[in-house]
């Protein structure tokens, strides 16, 4: 078995474990709230869908391997605390679905969507959209506490609860200035590749690989320091390869496996590497109709179907592909330095490097 399959396996067992724990924290939470508040048990339990509605757990996954690699064993008390990362992605996965206008993910709606056909029903003389965006930053904003008050109540000793905590406040406080910049590049006429993998390395080698695995090892205790910069070196370049990819699915990809319409980064305008060559190196007849296409409302099969001939004729998917190569290559040889303390977390994280740049498109 290669390693991409051994570590997906691995990831897999993973996720099960933590779609359990989190069927058992939300069960939890409900009660709770159902004692106090009819509104909160509500907006606890369209977290509860939304989240449970898919997602690999990559993040927790991440976490829960840093903290394995740093020399300690598993425990109930590290699962748990893992859960923290994922209900913090889940905060900012519904904040963005409303800047980005989306209506679907993982194949359900959006929570503004959701709240949006509720006042469309219920009251259907007002202004139904801005009541399903207003119910999805307010709900957003209470899976943000739940993500914080799982590390709370961590079964850790006080002082490495409050270093996990910090560092998981800094991950969003990074995620905030990448977003930020994401929405401004889709305004601006003329965008740099540098501009972009910036965005990309805040908004996820940060976010998605960075961040949980330092909080991994913020919860061993590991104060390797040589081990931590190498950990950096590995999600920075692993991060950018693994958001590349994430593009261009989101061109070339299955909607059924997005969860998402395929070309909606068309339709909001964004500015990905595979636009951003074109923009660069494209013929004008290219250029042209690319900036055309670029934040039209309703992408039409036959749009769709014109833009990705042009990235493949402009010679931008290649580019893009042999980018997230050579990130891999750089992700791989920082994990070579790494002295790892179990061998299953050295064959998760050499794995998933490997898949992110097999993922079918």
């Amino acid at each position: 078995m290669s390693v991409e399959k051994k570590a997906l396996k691995l990831l897999k067992k993973y996720q099960q474990t933590v779609n359990k724990l989190l069927l058992e924290y939300f069960r939890q939470e409900k009660n709770k709230a159902k004692k106090t508040d009819l509104v909160a048990w509500q907006s606890v339990k369209s977290i509860e869908k939304f989240v449970l509605a898919g997602g690999k757990r990559l993040r927790p996954a991440l976490l829960y391997y840093a903290y394995l690699a740093s020399g300690r064993r598993s425990s109930l008390a590290i699962k748990k605390a893992s859960l923290s990362i994922e209900l913090i992605h889940s905060f900012l996965l519904i904040h963005d679905d409303i800047m980005d206008r989306d209506y679907k993910r993982h194949g359900q709606d959006t929570i503004h969507e959701k709240y949006r056909k509720l006042a469309q029903k219920y009251f259907p003389d007002k202004d139904h959209e801005h009541y399903g965006q207003s119910l999805a930053i307010v709900i957003g904003d209470l899976c943000y506490t739940l993500g914080n008050k799982v590390l709370f109540q961590a079964d850790f000793p006080a002082k490495t609860i409050l270093k996990a905590l910090t560092k998981l406040q800094d991950i969003v406080y990074e995620v905030i200035p990448g977003q930020i910049r994401d929405i401004t590049l889709e305004f601006k006429s003329k965008v740099s590749e540098k501009e972009i993998l910036r965005v990309q390395e805040a908004k996820t080698a940060h976010y998605t690989f960075a961040g949980p695995i330092q909080m991994g090892c913020i919860l061993a205790g590991n104060k390797n320091k040589t081990m931590q910069e190498n950990f950096t070196r590995y999600s920075l370049a692993v991060g950018k390869a693994f958001q590349i990819r994430d593009d261009i699915l989101g061109i070339f990809g299955e909607e059924k496996k997005l969860g998402k319409p395929v070309g909606s980064d068309i339709s909001e305008g964004k500015q990905t590497l595979l636009v951003n060559y074109v923009l660069k190196k494209g013929t004008p007849h290219q250029k042209r109709i690319i900036n055309g296409l670029l934040g039209k409302e309703k992408i039409s099969q036959t749009d769709l179907n014109i833009f990705r001939q042009i990235i493949k004729e402009s010679g931008s998917l290649d580019y893009s592909l042999h980018k997230g190569e050579e990130l891999v290559k750089e992700a791989l040889s920082a994990l070579e330095q790494i002295k790892f303390h179990n061998q299953e977390a050295k064959i998760f994280f050499s794995g998933i490097a490997h898949y992110i740049i097999k993922r079918e498109i």
